[in-house]
């Protein structure tokens, strides 16, 4: 296959996903080495942000939640908003967002230490972020047989982060944090 051959492939995989895809997957997608398939990677990310002399295009390549993928670019979000939602929100309730960071900054966490860092039951809004595709079942507590979730790939790629360690420090946030971890655990 010649480069304009595996960059066409790959723009046509990458148009139809609809999660981030890894570089293996798409290597075996189109039947290319995976050194070839970044390369060619590389090259269409450059091609979409005009550095190649073209024009800047409304979306871009990015690498997000451990793959690939082709979204509309940030600048254009009112546009794709207006279509898209057409007049519905799809926001998140407060207690959703909070229920989120809990999961994202203690996972793998239990239903029961969400609603106890949270003094409400979380059972409800759990079901909603799973709903969701935003958190989900990543194994059982071996004291208590619960439950316990994490985050999941469509998380960090909503953040437009590659992993859990861009997630920004706590301590900054909330002065007086430090002792945190130990609170929890008395908790």
């Amino acid at each position: 296959m010649t480069e304009q051959g595996l960059a066409s492939a790959l723009e046509a995989v990458l148009m139809v996903v609809d999660a981030p895809a890894s570089l293996d997957e798409l290597a075996a997608a189109v039947d290319a080495p995976p050194v070839l398939v970044r390369k060619a990677l590389e090259e269409l990310r450059a091609d979409y942000d005009g550095e190649r002399g073209g024009r800047r295009r409304g979306f871009e390549l990015r690498h997000v939640g451990g793959g690939w993928r082709i979204a509309s670019r940030a600048e254009h979000a009112d546009a794709v908003s207006a279509l898209v939602l057409q007049g519905q929100t799809a926001r998140l309730s407060q207690a959703a967002l909070e229920t989120l960071a809990i999961v994202a900054y203690r996972q793998p966490v239990s239903r029961a230490r969400i609603g106890a860092i949270r003094g409400v039951n979380a059972d409800g809004v759990v079901r909603t972020l799973v709903a969701r595709g935003l958190i989900a079942e990543v194994g059982t507590d071996h004291e208590t047989s619960a439950s316990l979730f994490g985050t999941t790939p469509a998380f960090l790629e909503r953040l437009g982060v590659d992993s859990l360690e861009e997630l920004p420090a706590l301590s900054p946030l909330l002065p007086g944090i430090e002792n945190l971890h130990d609170f929890l655990d008395e908790a």
